[in-house]
């Protein structure tokens, strides 16, 4: 276990809050002296299949924790992800049946390794404890909180006054995630600072059971990538994937480094901020191209290997600077037996959008080339005949041979 002083100078980098701070530095301190780790707790819903690099911030933070010599505990919200989350929601969360949430929860597992070290990592799941709770239980659960506290919180108070609906079920959602820390024990919680509500119920819910409360830590939301600097200011919401402006950690390396690279100047020193872990760097408001081209370079290391870095770099120089198409171009074999397909179809069957309707937006957007030549109708009939390559935006594309 590294140093109190070194400990503090850590865990303290890049953190927006620490409630109380003094529970911290006495926590820690008698962790060193005992030899006992603390336990370390953040918890995510399994409410999309994919990790994003906003996520990565919190994360990294609970690395740090182990690096420090601390047991991190990931908990899997399989339960509260059947509630949905109403942190910064204007309406009611659509609910997740068990098997999306279970499908969600294995990718989230296989990806949190990408940064902490499994170790030192439990990972839990808080249907462990919630689906042994009786009604008995849930009532005594929400015994414990009032509504007018509930109505503090800035979403549901907003959502009050607009007259817009608050299910009953969402109340429940800060009660479950608190109880979570009481079933874990938890010393410390983690979070972004829009959780930092749910996570001071969990201190509250911990104090009813005779526990030391925990220390609450957040942590700073990361914009996402379509963010703007305007008048001096970041504006943009943060990053999601169901807004669209989300980077996966899973993407493929050259949709990442492309990804990071089209980002703009001006959110170039609030990712390096967040994102970055290696030594100095090109200043972005003196060379941006620079600084994207090394954080763009570092993260894809940090996810797929130096070598997938350096291939992702050679890719985007050879096909957006030197205006080269790629080496190496994917394949899509067409097995149909028309004589035409639109274009549309063949867009979404090669993989290149999730569906005809995001398909025929690109083409209006003019995001669709055919050959070289862009396509402006998303009604173009497609030869079934021989082969054409197909570029969608800047980074997806696909040579289409027609058997």
């Amino acid at each position: 276990m590294k140093p109190l002083s070194e400990q503090l100078a850590i865990l303290r980098r890049g953190a927006v809050e620490v409630i109380p701070e003094e529970d911290l530095v006495r926590k820690l301190g008698r962790a060193a002296k005992m030899g006992q780790p603390l336990r370390v707790k953040l918890g995510a819903d399994p409410s999309t299949p994919d990790l994003h690099l906003g996520h990565t911030v919190v994360l990294q933070k609970l690395r740090d924790f182990q690096d420090c010599g601390h047991t991190a505990i990931f908990l899997i919200g399989d339960f509260t992800g059947m509630i949905g989350d109403p942190t910064g929601r204007s309406e009611t969360r659509k609910a997740l049946d068990r098997e999306q949430v279970a499908a969600n929860a294995e990718t989230y597992k296989k990806q949190v390794f990408k940064i902490l070290d499994p170790e030192r990592t439990e990972i839990r799941f808080n249907s462990e404890w919630m689906d042994r709770m009786g009604a008995a239980d849930i009532v005594k659960l929400a015994a414990q909180y009032t509504v007018a506290r509930l109505l503090e919180r800035d979403d549901f108070a907003r959502r009050f006054r607009e007259n817009r609906p608050i299910s009953i079920h969402e109340f429940l959602y800060p009660l479950v995630q608190g109880y979570d820390s009481v079933a874990l024990g938890a010393d410390i919680e983690l979070g972004g600072t829009d959780q930092k509500f749910n996570l001071l119920v969990g201190r509250e819910l911990q104090k009813g059971a005779g526990q030391e409360p925990q220390v609450v830590l957040t942590t700073p939301l990361l914009e996402g990538s379509d963010a703007r600097l305007v008048d001096g200011r970041l504006v943009g919401q943060k990053m999601s994937k169901s807004l669209g402006n989300a980077i996966g950690i899973h993407e493929p390396p050259a949709e990442m480094y492309g990804k990071i690279m089209a980002i703009s100047d001006g959110l170039m020193l609030r990712y390096i901020e967040l994102l970055s872990r290696s030594g100095p760097r090109p200043d972005p408001r003196q060379q941006p191209m620079a600084a994207k081209q090394a954080l763009a370079a570092e993260i894809v290391a940090r996810f797929h290997g130096a070598e997938a870095s350096t291939k992702a770099a050679e890719e985007f120089a050879q096909r957006f600077q030197r205006h080269e198409l790629p080496s190496e171009i994917p394949e899509f074999r067409w097995k149909g037996h028309e004589e035409t397909v639109w274009i549309t179809r063949l867009i979404a069957e090669a993989g290149l959008a999730k569906s005809n309707s995001e398909a025929r937006r690109l083409v209006a957007q003019g995001g669709v080339r055919l050959d070289g030549e862009p396509v402006k109708d998303p009604q173009l009939e497609v030869r079934c005949r021989g082969s054409v390559l197909l570029e969608v935006g800047k980074r997806r594309i696909a040579r289409v041979v027609f058997e």
